[in-house]
């Protein structure tokens, strides 16, 4: 008897939304291929994902005790 495959899903990929397989068929996974994979960690690296923040007042600039 044989054992039932898994079925590998598809996803959206993160960087052109096109079908993605979820797998380990796919290397780049969850993206659909290298140029998406590389595209998001150059999007990381300068610094385009950032959550915005407001800036420290004085008083939480200096350090405790000063």
């Amino acid at each position: 008897m044989t054992e039932p495959v898994a079925a590998v899903r598809q996803v959206p990929c993160p960087g052109c939304k096109g079908p993605s397989l979820f797998g380990p068929g796919n290397p780049w996974r969850p993206f659909c291929s290298q140029r998406c994979r590389s595209a998001d960690l150059g999007a990381w690296a300068s610094e385009r994902f950032r959550v915005p923040a407001a800036a420290p007042t004085e008083d939480e600039s200096r350090p405790p005790g000063s």
